[in-house]
């Protein structure tokens, strides 16, 4: 629930950056009285929202809230007070106060019931234009962020400077909300430029590092040209990091030209992450078929196979073929696989603990998400930069991760409603004494 000003001049507040958080933002701060310009970079707000649409918009997730908190690993007890002002069912309430009826689906993934973004976006662009929001498109921020000396704020606490496709343009504000996404899928907005700008500020800057991403593999020729796109389903990745942290978890991922990717490899992707930064790679292991127990699996391939070529007694005695035989032969030389196919036991291991080498993450471009940014720590509970009074920051900017299936839009969406309060209460205990009775509005 938003808490109104009272007594205070309502601020004029620049809101920078049109994706959820940002949006968010400017709707608590118009629903608290502020009057509220938003700029954004691209020609229209919500890119990345919308791609993220594109197949089936994942709104949030219906699993119970304990589980779902936990989803934030060592931020939990941050991002939780950001849930505590919008979580899972908040935001399916407020979607249906936009008219959006959500379900949920049968993994607990929760659904718009149009399964787009676009109906979504437009309703809300149209309640938050009827609230008095103001957009600025291809209003690009350069970074300059300036506070005016105490005794001249009339004109505004920050001076802002945009890049525009007419020229450099000039803003002033009382407050100002950032909200520029991190530095995955650049093309739609998020570049992570602002990282060495805050920190020149005195901002505590943590680097962009690629999140729910894929990894990189030294694949042999064979494997690339046959295989890449080649769908893996129905594995189970297994992973123990050097600190003895465990994952363990059934599902599918894809085969690319680079390495392997996919909805299992994003869920262990921050470990795995982190295991390359500090040891140089990471080893997993694949069970191929994880519905076959050791004994039985090796009963099997100890079958005489006749005539028959070993592709085909793989493929009748284990159901492997495809990808998933190629990878079983994946860095053996001709020598090494003549004495596995000799030895069922010793393929049934390699069946059942498929060792992969992961050599880096994929670019963090190519990311779904990002990890890092503005450190929580350099920030109050409403989103309040230390360094800077009067500015907040929300969104994937700040130094927070989650895996897919609703917890990174979820999260973003409450971290826009902190900060548009926080700037709202910072304004309330700071701007009724010492703002101009009658200001210039220069938004």
């Amino acid at each position: 629930m938003t808490t109104p000003l009272r007594s205070a001049q309502p601020p004029r507040v620049a809101v920078i950056g049109g994706g959820p958080a940002g949006l968010m933002a400017a709707e608590t701060l118009l629903a608290g009285g502020a009057r509220v310009a938003l700029y954004d970079a691209m020609p229209s707000v919500g890119r990345k929202f919308l791609l993220a649409g594109k197949g089936g918009l994942n709104l949030t997730h219906a699993e119970p809230a304990a589980t779902f908190r936990a989803r934030y690993a060592e931020r939990q007890p941050e991002v939780s007070a950001w849930l505590d002002r919008l979580d899972a069912d908040g935001l399916r309430a407020w979607a249906g106060e936009l008219g959006i009826s959500t379900f949920v689906g049968s993994s607990g993934k929760v659904f718009p019931a149009e399964m787009k973004a676009a109906p979504l976006l437009r309703a809300w662009l149209h309640r938050l234009r009827a609230a008095g929001l103001t957009l600025h498109m291809r209003h690009r921020w350069n970074g300059a962020l300036t506070a005016a000396p105490a005794e001249a704020t009339e004109a505004g606490r920050w001076t802002l400077q945009f890049d525009t496709p007419t020229g450099a343009k000039t803003v002033h504000a009382d407050a100002v909300v950032l909200a520029l996404g991190g530095a995955s899928w650049a093309r739609l907005g998020s570049d992570g430029a602002w990282q060495p700008w805050l920190a020149g500020q005195g901002v505590d800057v943590r680097p962009l590092v690629p999140s729910n991403c894929g990894f990189d593999i030294a694949w042999s020729s064979h494997l690339r040209d046959k295989h890449a796109g080649a769908p893996l389903k129905g594995v189970r990745l297994t992973f123990t990091d050097r600190l003895g942290h465990h994952f363990s978890r059934l599902g599918e991922a894809v085969v690319s030209a680079d390495g392997l990717e996919g909805n299992l490899v994003y869920a262990a992707s921050a470990l795995l992450r982190d295991e390359i930064a500090a040891n140089g790679h990471a080893d997993l292991h694949l069970d191929l078929l994880p519905a076959k127990d050791l004994p039985t699996l090796t009963a099997a391939l100890a079958k005489g196979r006749g005539a028959r070529s070993m592709p085909n007694h793989l493929k009748e005695q284990a159901g492997l073929a495809g990808v998933k035989a190629a990878l079983l032969r994946e860095g053996l030389d001709a020598a090494q696989w003549t004495a596995l196919c000799a030895d069922p036991a010793a393929l049934a291991g390699r069946i059942k603990a498929l060792p992969l080498r992961l050599n880096a993450p994929r670019p963090i471009d190519e990311a779904i998400s990002s990890a890092g940014g503005v450190r929580l720590e350099a920030m109050d509970a409403g989103l309040m930069l230390a360094a800077l009074p009067g500015v907040c920051c929300a969104g994937e900017m700040l130094d927070w991760e989650a895996p897919t299936g609703g917890y990174l839009l979820t999260a973003c969406f409450a971290s826009g409603r902190v900060a548009g309060q926080g700037v709202l209460d910072w304004w309330a205990a700071t701007g009724a004494a010492t703002a101009p009775a009658q200001a210039v509005s220069s938004l």
